[in-house]
């Protein structure tokens, strides 16, 4: 597990709750603002450091920690999750991107008899009860801070052993918590994933309208379908759908006319996606404040690797060397 990590911005949830505790400082140093990962050794030394200085019960430590969530905590993804229709849209997206956040143990959600499941094995190792506990209270009272409602897990399972009491833990999620499992999972109600997000954060509405709206613009210049297909593309990509599903449904035509259409244009989808994804790309480079690993989650790629191949097969450069010859 030597190679694993966590998003800086994620790390940053304990620095604020020892501040509030006027701890920070018995804390060593926050992440570094050009830091976008911690590795996870690290991330582990710092929640047993905290614990121990924290004054409260030893064994609800996790628990308190994950109350002072938000979405700013998970960084962009965070955001972007919250800018969804619905919890089950938002826990998808989240899904889709976790190595940007926590890239311990492979996520899978799943739909069970329950609701919904979310589900990590032990494949790359077990990190520990403080990041198990810590990741999976945080995650519970992020459904909180998306729908502004209470939600309640319908069953917790963690592969650490069973603590002392475990009725804080029941108390926290609100179901049934078990130990000592074969795999950490949350199961979340059918009719709380139909719950309405609260509304999306202002500033990364603003970060993601200014950009597509540079693009907008430059598609104005085009005529004719072709450019009422990027505008809805621009949309979907926003959103975390690059599918050529996702565009047919969204200009209520069947897949299948879509790409008869695209084929009349000269164009496929791919060439058409990948089109529209380097326009917002040049858009999001040229601001120095969107990291690289943000304009990739802006993409709808689940890793920056991924950005990065594609960024070169059209410019021919990696992102960081475009970035350099283009700032301002």
């Amino acid at each position: 597990m030597d190679d694993t990590r966590v998003a800086a911005s994620y790390v940053r949830l304990l620095f604020e709750h020892m501040a509030a505790l006027g701890r920070a400082n018995e804390l060593g140093e926050p992440p570094a603002a050009t830091e976008s990962f911690v590795a996870l050794k690290r991330w582990r030394a710092l929640l047993e450091r905290a614990r121990e200085l924290d004054p409260g019960t030893k064994a609800t430590f996790t628990l308190r920690l994950a109350r002072g969530i938000a979405p700013r905590h998970f960084g962009l993804v965070g955001f972007a999750a919250l800018a969804c229709g619905t919890l089950a849209d938002a826990l998808q997206r989240l899904e889709r991107h976790h190595r940007a956040i926590y890239d311990v143990n492979l996520a899978q959600v799943r739909p069970c008899a329950q609701g919904l499941c979310i589900e990590w094995g032990v494949e790359r190792g077990r990190p520990g009860a403080l990041v198990d506990e810590t990741a999976i209270a945080a995650l519970m009272q992020l459904t909180r801070e998306f729908t502004g409602r209470p939600v309640r897990a319908v069953a917790v399972d963690f592969v650490n052993p069973r603590p002392a009491d475990v009725r804080p833990y029941q108390e926290f999620f609100g179901g049934p918590v078990r130990f000592g499992q074969p795999t950490t999972r949350v199961v979340l109600a059918s009719q709380d994933l139909a719950l309405p997000l609260r509304g999306a954060d202002a500033a990364l509405l603003a970060l993601l309208d200014a950009q597509a709206e540079r693009l907008l613009q430059d598609v104005a210049a085009i005529s004719g379908p072709l450019a009422v297909w990027r505008q809805a593309l621009v949309g979907l990509i926003r959103s975390g759908r690059t599918q050529v599903g996702d565009l047919a449904n969204s200009l209520q035509m069947s897949p299948r006319s879509l790409q008869r259409r695209l084929t009349e244009q000269g164009l496929s989808f791919q060439v058409l996606l990948g089109q529209t994804r380097q326009q917002l790309a040049d858009a999001y480079l040229r601001d120095a404040n969107v990291e690289l690993a943000e304009v990739a989650l802006l993409l709808g790629y689940s890793e920056q690797s991924a950005f990065t191949r594609a960024f070169r097969q059209w410019t021919g450069l990696a992102p960081l060397q475009w970035r350099k010859q283009h700032s301002t």
